[in-house]
């Protein structure tokens, strides 16, 4: 049990970097979340929204960076 406080604050550490991360790409117009191919269904007052453009490209990203990580 003693890593587990080194493994709290590498995931705040990955937590912070990934804010900072969002925001920097707010700031040049990419807006992850709104990417062409997410789902949005709204019907009276009921919105559903399905992103499945931003998780194929999330999931790509931390493909590539544990790939070179791990290099």
């Amino acid at each position: 049990m003693p890593n587990i406080g080194k493994i709290m604050v590498y995931a705040g550490l990955a937590i912070a970097l990934a804010g900072i991360v969002v925001l920097i790409l707010n700031r040049f117009g990419i807006h992850l979340g709104r990417l062409p191919g997410d789902i949005v269904y709204k019907k009276g007052s009921t919105t559903v929204y399905f992103p499945v453009v931003t998780c194929i490209v999330l999931s790509v990203l931390v493909s590539l960076l544990l790939w070179l990580f791990k290099k």
